[in-house]
């Protein structure tokens, strides 16, 4: 089909528009202007553009002390936090590309990356973080072990200009760093991004004037995915406020605190968020229960009209209205009180999960894109939301679908290529431009984009049927709250089945309502009540599914997956054949021999 793509400003972008030159331009402008916030000792504080701008220039001056060139790289290794991103923004200006790592990575993940990437220097979080590049032919800074005040003090022999210098060499071709992919499978591959990937990404957001200086960020994305770093380069973009703390179990505690205007996150975070909020309705009962029934029901059917550009009735409308003020109005608080979206990527998004946000009055904004295309290629917008699709493409990003259905895009925020690894940059990237996703998906006659699957991941049957099992899973979580993962398996299968992991704190709730209160994880999974719990809610999902789809049977796992593990990614995205291989025996156990 021919190539489609979003309208909008026309970006001509130039070396002026550098992300590195933004925090220079925005001290300047307004050097109390308050870029960023962080937690110091428990306490949330705030930094000035003036401050965190007098920071990376002792930084940047550190790092060219410690020997690093235009041109190097510099390995980034450290949980979501705010000398993170300055130490990022210090790479850039020093003319060197920043090579990032998550810290959950091995030993040998680092080894690898270290050696492959050709890096000069390591900064690293921890002291552990440290011991695991024993023997690597690298220097190692830890941020915990002032690594920031090391830098400051060889730095001080270093001349401004020559920041300025470095700063000002800095070009829209030049390469802003190297992305390994979380690897579903094999060995991970780098991804060569220039600057221009990055400048584009933020200046095509800003282009669609959805985001204000005047507006604040949560941010607490690993800074390690290309989902978590593109939501960086906004601020430096737009200039708003952006409060940082990677801590998970700190986010619900943060929002009441820092309230933000958006907030991305992965699919599982408001999966939970939905699915902890469902049960606690239903465990209070009575007319709390029925009020919060009643308004999701009428939420829902407002979603629909919304996406269908249909009016609602006006007895809808009122039932709406009331409902948004007794209970829509409590949960939009529970966020902040201010949250006007927030932004889901790195996953599918379970479609009833979305229309629920929608209708309580907090939009959920689907996006879609890969390390390979710097994050978003694709992004629903609040003016033109469909919930089911992953949006419209960015300006001046090209979609088209080819005849086996595979998503491609072109654009200038796909990659360069795979570094050292022309092979396979060959198999994804055409001559002209247009890169191979690897997702089976379709564009609707308004220019919606909406994904099926990853096109390794769809199976056939043993009847001849394909079945593309992300989106069952995906469904499964929007449905049953206490699930952790599913795995759907059936190739070359006479029928579908599934591995099904339980949350455990999810669970506990569950297991003191249902007689298992003294009872072990391991018991409760393993409890006949629980089994009929999930078997219920398999006989909804399937309810819904063409027949040769239905989960015809199912084991639960006596634990949940880990990225720890090696089951799921850092981004949390089932690494299906680690699973499958390892949890061979409990799915040939459910076939008959």
């Amino acid at each position: 089909m021919p190539a489609t793509h979003a309208t909008g400003e026309a970006l001509e972008l130039t070396d002026r528009d550098l992300l590195p030159l933004r925090p220079w331009r925005r001290a300047q402008e307004d050097p109390q202007h308050p870029s960023f916030s962080h937690v110091v000792d428990g306490d949330w504080q705030t930094i000035t553009a003036g401050e965190h701008l007098e920071s990376l220039v002792a930084t940047v001056r550190g790092l060219v002390a410690s020997g690093v060139a235009a041109g190097d790289r510099v390995v980034l290794m450290a949980d979501t936090r705010y000398e993170w991103l300055l130490l990022d923004e210090a790479i850039w200006n020093a003319g060197a590309g920043t090579v990032p790592v998550y810290p959950s990575s091995s030993r040998s993940q680092l080894e690898w990356i270290v050696r492959d990437s050709g890096a000069r220097v390591l900064l690293v979080e921890t002291p552990a973080m440290a011991q695991l590049a024993t023997g690597l032919d690298v220097e190692v800074l830890v941020i915990d072990d002032g690594a920031l005040a090391t830098l400051a003090e060889r730095g001080r022999t270093v001349p401004e200009e020559e920041v300025h210098a470095r700063r000002d060499a800095v070009t829209l071709d030049g390469l802003a760093g190297i992305v390994y992919t979380s690897g579903t499978t094999g060995r991970p591959k780098g991804v060569r991004l220039p600057h221009s990937a990055w400048t584009y990404e933020a200046a095509a957001v800003d282009s669609v004037h959805i985001l204000g200086p005047d507006d604040k960020a949560f941010l607490w994305l690993p800074l390690a995915h290309v989902f978590g770093k593109v939501l960086l380069t906004l601020p430096l973009q737009v200039g708003f406020t952006t409060a940082i703390d990677g801590r998970v179990d700190k986010i619900v505690e943060n929002l009441p605190i820092v309230k933000p205007v958006w907030m991305g996150a992965a699919p599982r975070i408001f999966e939970k968020v939905y699915g902890r909020i469902s049960m606690m309705m239903r465990d209070e009962g009575g007319v709390k229960a029925k009020l919060f029934d009643w308004h999701s029901g009428n939420a829902s059917k407002v979603s629909d009209a919304n996406a269908a550009g249909q009016k609602i009735g006006a007895a809808t409308a009122l039932q709406h209205k009331v409902g948004d003020a007794i209970i829509a109005k409590k949960i939009r608080e529970r966020f902040g009180g201010n949250i006007r979206f927030f932004i889901s990527g790195s996953a599918a998004l379970n479609r009833d999960v979305a229309k629920w946000f929608d209708g309580m009055g907090i939009p959920i904004l689907e996006g879609y894109g890969l390390t390979e295309t710097s994050a978003a290629a694709t992004v629903n917008r609040p003016y033109a939301l469909r919930v089911g699709t992953v949006g419209w493409p960015n300006v001046q990003t090209e979609i088209k679908v080819a005849e086996d259905g595979e998503i491609l895009v072109r654009g200038e925020h796909v990659m360069e290529g795979y570094h050292n690894n022309p092979e396979a940059t060959a198999e994804v990237l055409t001559e002209d431009g247009w890169f191979h996703t690897g997702d089976i998906g379709e564009v609707d006659a308004d220019g919606f984009v909406k994904i099926t699957d990853r096109k390794k991941d769809l199976f056939k049957t043993s009847n001849g049927k394909y079945v593309a099992p992300s989106q069952i899973e995906s469904t499964f979580k929007g449905l049953c709250p206490y699930v952790g993962q599913l795995l759907v398996h059936g190739e070359n299968r006479q029928f579908v089945t599934a591995l099904v992991t339980l949350d455990e704190e999810a669970i506990q709730p569950w297991a003191e309502a249902n007689g298992l209160a003294d009872a072990s994880y391991t018991e409760i999974v393993s409890s006949m009540q629980a089994r009929e719990m999930v078997q219920s809610y398999v006989d909804e999902l399937n309810a819904g599914l063409n027949r040769h789809e239905q989960i015809k049977r199912f084991h639960i796992l006596g634990r949940d997956l880990t990225v720890e593990d090696g089951e799921l990614t850092p981004s949390l995205k089932l690494r299906r054949k680690v699973v499958a291989d390892k949890f061979k025996g409990d799915i040939e156990e459910m076939y008959p021999s």
